[in-house]
């Protein structure tokens, strides 16, 4: 059954109601964020610096032989289909599953990680696509949650100094446009975008060098994704180095310098964001080029 008419909802406000044979994208967009999206993935060009991240040759449960670098200042996306590997391979990174082969190397200095706490020490962050079951604590408020992995920033003669807690989310809150009744608002009780900004701040606050995105916007309103495009991008232009993984090609399309896509946890194919397009990527994900590249090697 086709509908013939939108009826738009926000804030708890009827905004509006038109017969969907007037209506495009970019206007149920003006109509649901309150203001007209001139360009939806915000592109940052800018000049990378030095390999930051060397992933050689990394195997572990989901990952057979997976290696890439990202460089200072750069956004390298992950695409691939649901189960092809890409959060396992993050996973093996930040040190939440075990490695069984290869090397990881931060700044040069090689890294075991074995656990997410040799991955925050050396400079990794990594904000789950489950922002629910592994990101947050939904028990606990907007601070807590966002100082929770950098407490030992805030710790002044063996305790916490609450003033300078508070002021750092303080600080977050405002750059991220969090809206909150106050730090001590429960994050459940916090909109799906609002709850995604907070796990990001808390990855944050850990001062990371590489910052890891899986699934960023997911769950997240056109408006608030807008809103964390345009971070990612400040990011950037500070020179961190960004894993955007992502299901949706637009995104990985529209934000990413670089895209690495996954299959079968392997790299199937790599592409710079001039020649890359939905059509390639999916071909990408199912495996195509990988098998054309391995019948040409026999």
């Amino acid at each position: 059954m086709l509908f013939r008419s939108v009826t738009v909802l926000r804030d708890g406000k009827w905004i509006g109601e038109q017969a969907v044979s007037d209506l495009d994208e970019d206007r149920i967009i003006e109509m649901m964020v309150g203001r007209r999206l001139e360009e939806q993935y915000p592109r940052l060009v800018r000049e990378l610096g030095p390999v930051s991240l060397q992933v050689k040759d990394l195997a572990g449960p989901g990952v057979r032989g997976v290696s890439f670098s990202l460089r200072q200042g750069e956004i390298l996306g992950f695409s691939g289909l649901m189960g092809s590997g890409r959060t396992e391979l993050m996973k093996l990174i930040y040190g939440a599953s075990p490695i069984s082969a290869g090397q990881v190397t931060v700044d040069g200095h090689a890294l075991v990680p074995r656990s997410p706490a040799d991955g925050l020490a050396a400079g990794i962050a990594y904000i789950s696509e489950d922002r629910k079951g592994d990101g947050l604590v939904l028990e606990l408020s907007v601070r807590e949650n966002m100082s929770l992995c950098a407490l030992g920033e805030f710790i002044r003669g063996g305790k916490i100094d609450g003033k300078a807690e508070r002021q750092a989310v303080s600080d977050y809150v405002r750059l991220f446009n969090i809206k909150t009744p106050s730090q001590d608002q429960l994050i459940k009780l916090l909109s799906g975008g609002n709850q995604q900004k907070v796990a990001i701040a808390k990855g944050l606050l850990t001062r990371p060098k590489v910052l890891i995105l899986d699934e960023p916007t997911r769950g997240v309103d056109v408006g608030a994704k807008k809103e964390i495009y345009q971070l990612i991008n400040q990011f950037k232009k500070e020179g961190m180095s960004i894993i955007l993984v992502s299901s949706e090609m637009p995104e990985v399309l529209g934000m990413s310098d670089r895209i690495l896509v996954m299959h079968e946890g392997r790299i199937s194919a790599e592409f710079n964001t001039r020649e890359a397009n939905q059509e390639k990527l999916m071909a990408a994900a199912v495996g195509k080029q990988w098998q054309a590249e391995q019948e040409a090697a026999q």
